[in-house]
C-alpha cells in the first residue's frame, strides 16, 4: 500500500473508531437516562468531545438511537449462532440459550434487553418510520432466522412439537422475556420494589414454562 492509500485507510479507520465510540457512549447514556431525556450534549460529554463532532456523525438524535439499537442486536448474533451450531437436540439448545440469558443474572444483559424494549416503544410512537429502521429490522431478522431454524430442526429431531407456529412461539418468547427483563431491571434499580422471589428464580420458572410448552405431549 502506497503512502497516500495508507493515509486514506488510516483516516477511514479513525472515523469508524470515532463513530463506534460515539455509539458506545450513547448506549451508556441512553441506558441511564432514556431516549427522550438524553441530549446530544450529554453524549458529547460522555465521550469528552465537542457536540459538533457528534452531529457530524449523527445529524439527528434518532439516527444515533437506531445505531445504538442495531449495535445491541448485533452483539447477540454470534451468541445465537454459537447455540445453533452446538451439538444436541433443539430443546437442549434452547435450554442452553435460556440459561445463558437467565441464570446468574447480569445487569448488562437486563440493561441491553430493556434498551431494546424501550426502542421498540420509541419506534412505534413515531409519526413516521425511523429513517434507518430497515437496517435495524435486518439485524433483528438475522436472530429470528437463527431461532426459527433451531425450532424447525427440533420438529425434525422430535424434541419440539410439530403442531405449533414457529412465528407465534418466537414472538411470544421474545416479547415475554423482554418485558419481564425490563421489569426485573426496574426492581434491581429500586430495591424497595423487590419481592421475596429472586430474579433468577423467576426467570428459571419462565424458562421451564416455555420449554414444557415446546416439548411433545
Amino acid at each position: 500500500m502506497n503512502p497516500q492509500d495508507r493515509w486514506k485507510q488510516e483516516r477511514l479507520d479513525g472515523k469508524l473508531k470515532r463513530k463506534n465510540n460515539i455509539i458506545q457512549a450513547a448506549e451508556k447514556v441512553f441506558a441511564a437516562k432514556g431516549f427522550e431525556n438524553t441530549t446530544m450534549q450529554d453524549i458529547a460529554d460522555e465521550e469528552n468531545i465537542g457536540i459538533a463532532t457528534v452531529f457530524r456523525y449523527f445529524p439527528k438524535k434518532e439516527k444515533l438511537i437506531v445505531a445504538v439499537a442495531i449495535t445491541v442486536v448485533e452483539k447477540y448474533i454470534p451468541v445465537f449462532e454459537s447455540f445453533a451450531s452446538m451439538n444436541g437436540t433443539c430443546i437442549e439448545k434452547l435450554e442452553a440459550m435460556f440459561d445463558f440469558f437467565t441464570s446468574e443474572i447480569q445487569y448488562e444483559k437486563l440493561e441491553n434487553t430493556q434498551l431494546l424494549e424501550v426502542f421498540k416503544s420509541y419506534a412505534s410512537l413515531q409519526s413516521e418510520p425511523l429513517e434507518d429502521i430497515k437496517a435495524y429490522n435486518t439485524s433483528q431478522a438475522k436472530i429470528s432466522s437463527i431461532l426459527a431454524a433451531i425450532i424447525e430442526e427440533g420438529k425434525q429431531d422430535g424434541s419440539i412439537r410439530t403442531d405449533i407456529s414457529v412465528h407465534d412461539v418466537l414472538t411470544t418468547i421474545t416479547n415475554t422475556f423482554g418485558l419481564f427483563s425490563r421489569k426485573l431491571l426496574l426492581y434491581e434499580r429500586i430495591p424497595l420494589l423487590k419481592g421475596d422471589l429472586s430474579a433468577d428464580k423467576q426467570l428459571t420458572i419462565l424458562k421451564h414454562i416455555f420449554l414444557d410448552y415446546l416439548q411433545p405431549r
